[in-house]
């Protein structure tokens, strides 16, 4: 590993092998187009494609320099910034068919991913294509972000009592001893959360650290140590104490951030320990930029934790593709030089990031409670093949989960949406996305609205018993479920609830799913509050109620609520053209 740089080994990142319903979560936006009015005709013109996470300030920073007018051998440049999900954009170039793979997002001369990774990958996809690679080369940084471990301010400063501790000495914390191996027994299980490595860059990010905990070294790693029966035990140890999957941290941390402006009666703020994602992120949260109220500091503010054997660090490339002409790249340089200039550069570190040297900013340090504002110390990345061979072995190694499904069948789910019902189209995205689970998951799967002909007894009926999942008959139960009747929301939460704490699984994430159109019609039981007291998370025994607001008549509100309490989180899918998307986020959960 090499001290305060980066590694002379480019990242070279992971294959996703995910369902095409993926691609709604990467959605392309437009940031910057030229001010109406200027004349800019005899200027070049240079597409950016930026990353999500920074691609509004970059396209702020392409307005400032468009408005500049600067000059690079007696020419201007008009720079046009789209933003676009790494992985996405890495895909369309891979394919050699941009407009093809993004027919609503012009093809970018500049590409600026989170992370190198992504450029060696695209290398090795040529290579394997036998075409000449885009990315040959190494890449200049606008910004850098270090990976780290985000505590909660006092446990984080228990930790920082104990010295520098590593990756193993906190996340390899026995889930069940937990706090009490730093004498806090009453603060129970020790609990992390961390993005999907299918689906993040930081996700891959920290289950590769994982690795390294387990070998107890910060390079070299190769695929005969992800072999090893004690590398693969401890893996699967550490993955124990995820408390739940994440498809997107800056998405958990503004649920935490709300969680932590509800007080007590949102569960959210007491079930993680710590989550793992980029040290930017600790400090817009800890700055409240996100909070729901913006601007709003939280009431409990996160510490960065910087291991002690090193991390990684997302170095932010700006890459110029062979496709961009000459002017187009004399352009280019003249926009990086920009973007590395004083002002710019203070834009960044506005936003929590490191400088494109890797420095940080005093207020960065004091935001993110004290962590090490020199240079650090960054983990060597593994091979390509074995960068492969960790994911497919984290779908064996990850947390399994136990899943009971709740539908529901009232009689507004037969609305139409276009040529379908809403119950077509809702189903069918709860099949393909549950598609997505392996067979070591358990799921259960109920429908409900109000007692009916079909059901006289009560609201909610067992139509597939918790079990391993069986893709093809779990499919015929749900497409053929009946509709009618009114929406019992209340009384199935709770009886769900109570059905997965009857079979609760320590060793599994447990977690109650409910799809709905609609709000809570029954009379019999009308009391959210005792709902609410009655599915209160359990620290020990854990079960996560997780909804899906369907279509403009259901209450999110009241959703939101149920699964604040639980420490679950509602997907909001009343837009019907996002439930795709809700789901495909919700299932990367577990």
């Amino acid at each position: 590993m090499t001290a305060g740089q980066r590694s002379a080994r480019t990242w070279l990142p992971y294959t996703v092998a995910v369902v095409a319903g993926l691609a709604v979560i990467a959605a392309a936006y437009v940031i910057v187009r030229p001010a109406p009015g200027a004349d800019r005709s005899g200027c070049v013109a240079l597409e950016v494609n930026s990353s999500t996470e920074k691609a509004a300030l970059v396209g702020q920073l392409a307005a400032r320099y468009n408005a500049a007018d600067r000059r690079f051998g007696g020419r201007c440049a008009e720079v046009t910034v789209h933003g676009l999900n790494s992985g996405k954009a890495m895909e369309a170039l891979a394919a050699g068919n941009w407009s093809g793979r993004q027919p609503t997002v012009p093809a970018p001369q500049v590409w600026l991913p989170t992370s190198s990774l992504w450029t060696g990958r695209l290398r090795l996809l040529d290579e394997q294509a036998g075409r000449a690679a885009q990315t040959p080369d190494q890449y200049p940084s606008i910004a850098n972000s270090p990976l780290v471990i985000a505590m909660p301010l006092e446990k984080g400063e228990l930790v920082r009592q104990r010295g520098r501790l590593g990756w193993a000495d906190i996340l390899g914390l026995s889930g069940e001893a937990g706090w009490a191996a730093f004498g806090r027994p009453e603060w129970g299980r020790f609990t992390f959360g961390k993005d999907n490595p299918n689906l993040s860059t930081s996700g891959l990010a920290a289950t590769i650290a994982t690795y390294y905990a387990a070998v107890r070294r910060a390079s070299d790693l190769t695929k005969a140590d992800l072999a090893k029966p004690a590398v693969t035990q401890f893996v699967r140890r550490i993955e124990a104490n995820v408390s739940h999957y994440s498809d997107d941290s800056v998405d958990l941390l503004r649920d935490l951030a709300e969680a932590d402006l509800g007080g007590a009666g949102d569960a959210r703020a007491r079930d993680m320990s710590a989550i793992v994602v980029q040290e930017e992120l600790v400090y817009q949260y800890n700055e409240g930029q996100l909070s729901p109220v913006p601007g709003q500091k939280p009431r409990v503010p996160l510490v960065g934790v910087h291991p002690s054997e090193g991390t990684f660090n997302l170095d932010h490339p700006y890459v110029v593709l062979p496709s961009a002409d000459q002017a187009q790249q004399a352009a280019a340089q003249d926009f990086l030089a920009f973007l590395q200039e004083g002002p710019q550069q203070r834009s960044f570190t506005d936003l929590g990031f490191r400088d494109h040297e890797g420095r940080a900013s005093d207020a960065l340090v004091a935001a993110v409670r004290g962590g090490p504002g020199g240079q650090l110390t960054y983990f060597d990345p593994p091979a390509p093949e074995v960068v492969d061979a960790i994911l497919r072995g984290w779908s064996t190694l990850r947390k399994k989960a136990n899943i009971l499904l709740a539908v529901d069948t009232s009689g507004s789910m037969n609305a139409r949406v276009g040529g379908r019902t809403r119950f077509q189209v809702a189903t069918t995205a709860a099949d393909r996305a549950v598609g997505l689970l392996n067979s070591a998951d358990r799921v259960a799967l109920w429908s409900f609205s109000s007692e009916t002909d079909q059901r006289p007894g009560k609201p909610y009926s067992e139509e597939v018993r918790l079990g391993p999942y069986d893709r093809a008959a779990f499919t015929r139960r749900l497409t053929g479920l009946r509709v009618g009747g009114n929406t019992a929301l209340y009384a199935t939460v709770r009886a769900a609830h109570r059905r997965l704490l009857d079979n609760y699984d320590p060793d599994r994430i447990n977690a109650v799913v409910v799809l709905t159109d609609g709000k809570n019609e029954y009379p019999k039981d009308n009391d959210l509050d005792r709902l609410l007291a009655d599915i209160e998370l359990d620290p020990n025994r854990p079960v996560k109620v997780f909804c899906v607001a369907f279509d403009r008549e259901s209450d999110l509100a009241a959703l939101d609520r149920i699964a604040g309490a639980s420490a679950g989180k509602a997907f909001d899918a009343t837009d019907p053209a996002t439930i795709d998307e809700a789901f495909v986020k919700l299932v990367s959960s577990f």
